[in-house]
């Protein structure tokens, strides 16, 4: 199973080491053992060994296994890695034992989950200096000739055997650790870093270009926020390496290069491309506007005896992007901090915050029966008390209740005569808020409010269809960020560069209208999680990743498949009329549309018109005239402000 991967937290040793990299392939091997079904140990370091000296014919007496043990959270066992002439080339981990509050027991189903780095392999069989040269292949070939790089191959055999020194990680001064290389291959340090230097920031350049190229295509951007920093971090250290090296190169032209390379791998690359560039573009025209802001900062420091401390620096890349290299073009003397990008990248990587929910004790309780997925028409059902806890929460045996989830508002009603306030679900269990009680095993009729379903469901549905419309108008690096659903009004938060034109705003209502109209059957469906990526590609995680290992597709025609539990209609026409009320720029990277749709679009649309024609009656205008009059009163409020100031 090949997973491409992204890592950032030693950028400076991308291009340095010969074998760092932001990105890479992890080849998988996976078997879940019971005793009967799968394989284990035995057969995995056979299949592992076998691979190494028959596929690959590498010598025996060159594999060396290395024997260790693989923590995880809550699970772990022993695990087996693989070496051949120094380089880690796989390692397979054999989870066992579970441990819960300090009790060790053996799992029933043990998992053995190998993984190993598709880069190394070539490496290994092509014996080039570097990873990197296998790696860009024809990518980096076309780099050197526009760089004009006169490229010592009998020098890199050399010098890479000793480039893994320079692990920023394991030296306390890259200055000494460079300058013992230089003394190792008998010359001076700048003829060194005259031979090496150009190298390095082309195999960085390869390595960035490559994994902005797969994140875009995949629908992550460049932004101060979250994983965008690090693109962006990647996208300005290879954009920084051109400027410094005067080199006409275009870091779209690479990505292209790289689609054209990656065609028979990954050609969902190629299909991309042209969003990629569009987006990379916007970037370096931001980046090359950040360097005349930088001039005019640094010189007002430099004019103010401000000192460029590590903690200033950080902040002024924070706030405005401004890197260390281009603070040294405009001021030599400031020194760079060699673990500078790994200390901004840290900086942004924060654990996720903690939501404070009310947790119910539902141990020894059965999964609650979901009736909304049989039937999402029904309202009114019958069901048994199986539990009351904390005397306002009840537990039935089934339910038609929608509880909270996917940002989707809970179903309100009354269970018998006893209002039902909130429904919420923990682990496979829907407990019903209520102000009343129940006895258990009492047989109850429950009710749901009907209308109330019926506006979060046309919004849920209209969510799907003004993010396929956004898809449609502005580009396929366009993903769900995040959602919710409520009655008054629904939200959805897109990956996008920019604030959204007025005329970007009415293409993408008009597009969503025109979904609406078509009458579009909505269909679900309930597939394997490897049938359904399969069948219809990872854009179905629009609201995150699903844990399930069934998941349920809702599919507006061909044009749009989520995995999504919530409540949906079963057409497009059923959704009615959609406004998008505003729109907004939340974040770098993100833009949040709101909108209504249905009865409460039309209940917005006639209030918006009572406003106007109160507002006519009030200054006496017709409605067409009514801009021109307001325009005209703001300016003679202004003119009598200037007077009253003046007097």
């Amino acid at each position: 199973v090949p997973q491409f991967c992204l890592r950032f937290p030693d950028i400076p040793n991308v291009g340095v080491t010969g074998k760092h990299y932001t990105n890479f392939c992890m080849v998988g091997q996976h078997s879940i053992y019971d005793g009967k079904q799968g394989y284990w140990k035995e057969k995995c370091i056979e299949l592992d060994y076998n691979l190494l000296t028959q596929t690959f014919g590498i010598p025996q007496k060159e594999v060396v296994f290395v024997e260790d043990l693989w923590v995880g959270y809550g699970a772990f066992g022993s695990s087996m890695e693989y070496f051949v002439k120094g380089i880690e080339l796989g390692n397979a981990v054999f989870t066992e034992f579970i441990e819960n509050n300090g009790v060790v027991k053996e799992m029933t189903n043990k998992v053995i989950d190998m993984g190993a780095g598709l880069e190394r392999f070539p490496w290994l069989c092509n014996g080039t200096p570097t990873s990197y040269d296998i790696v860009f292949g024809p990518v980096l070939k076309k780099l050197k000739e526009q760089a004009g790089i006169d490229y010592d191959h009998d020098f890199f055999l050399k010098y890479s055997k000793l480039a893994g020194s320079l692990n920023i990680d394991e030296v306390q001064s890259i200055k000494k650790a460079r300058e013992k290389v230089a003394e190792q291959l008998g010359v001076s340090v700048d003829v060194l870093d005259k031979k090496v230097k150009p190298m390095e920031a082309l195999y960085a350049i390869c390595d960035h270009t490559k994994a902005l190229a797969m994140a875009i295509s995949d629908g992550m951007l460049p932004s101060n926020v979250g994983g965008g920093y690090n693109l962006r971090v990647i996208l300005r250290r290879a954009l920084g390496f051109i400027d410094d090296n005067h080199w006409n190169i275009d870091l779209s032209d690479v990505c292209s290069m790289h689609a054209d390379h990656l065609k028979p791998m990954i050609p969902e690359l190629k299909e991309n491309i042209e969003s990629v560039k569009k987006i990379l573009e916007i970037e370096r025209k931001r980046f090359h506007e950040t360097k005349l802001r930088t001039k005019r900062i640094v010189e007002k420091m430099v004019e103010d005896g401000e000192e460029f401390t590590e903690e200033k620096m950080v902040r002024m890349y924070d706030s405005d992007g401004i890197t260390p290299e281009l603070i040294n073009d405009f001021n030599p003397d400031v020194k760079t901090p060699e673990d500078f990008y790994i200390k901004v990248t840290e900086k942004h990587i924060n654990p996720p915050k903690k939501i404070d929910t009310e947790q119910l004790d539902v141990e020894g309780l059965s999964e609650t029966k979901l009736l909304f997925y049989e039937n999402s028409k029904m309202t009114e059902f019958k069901a048994k008390v199986l539990k009351m806890i904390d005397d306002k929460w009840v537990v039935l045996d089934q339910t038609a209740f929608y509880p909270e989830s996917g940002g989707q508002k809970a179903d309100l009603g009354f269970i018998d005569d006893v209002p039902v306030s909130d429904t919420q679900k923990f682990g496979g269990v829907v407990a019903h808020r209520i102000l009343g009680t129940f006895k258990e095993s009492q047989e109850i009729t429950g009710k749901v409010n009907l209308y109330n379903r019926e506006i979060l469901t046309k919004h849920h549905t209209a969510v799907h269809v003004i993010n396929t419309a956004c898809r449609d108008i502005l580009g396929s690096w366009v993903w769900q960020h995040s959602a919710e659903k409520t009655t008054k009004k629904a939200r959805l938060d897109i990956t996008h560069y920019d604030t959204l034109t007025d005329e970007q705003i009415q293409k993408i209502e008009d597009r969503a209208n025109e979904i609406v109209k078509k009458n579009y059957p909505v269909t679900k469906e309930v597939l394997p999680r490897d049938e359904a990526e399969k069948k219809y590609g990872f854009r179905i995680y629009q609201g995150g990743v699903a844990p399930e290992k069934m998941l349920r597709i809702v599919s507006i025609d061909k044009l749009d498949h989520e995995a999504c539990g919530g409540t949906h209609v079963d057409n497009t026409s059923e959704i009615g009329f959609i406004s998008i009320a505003k729109t907004k720029r939340v974040q770098d990277g993100v833009v949040r549309l709101e909108f209504v749709a249905g009865d409460v679009a039309v209940k917005e649309l006639k209030e918006s018109k009572r406003l106007l024609k109160e507002s006519c009656d009030v200054l006496k205008v017709k409605e067409d005239e009514l801009p021109k009059r307001v325009e005209q009163l703001f300016n003679e409020w202004k003119e009598k402000r200037k007077l009253v100031k003046n007097v």
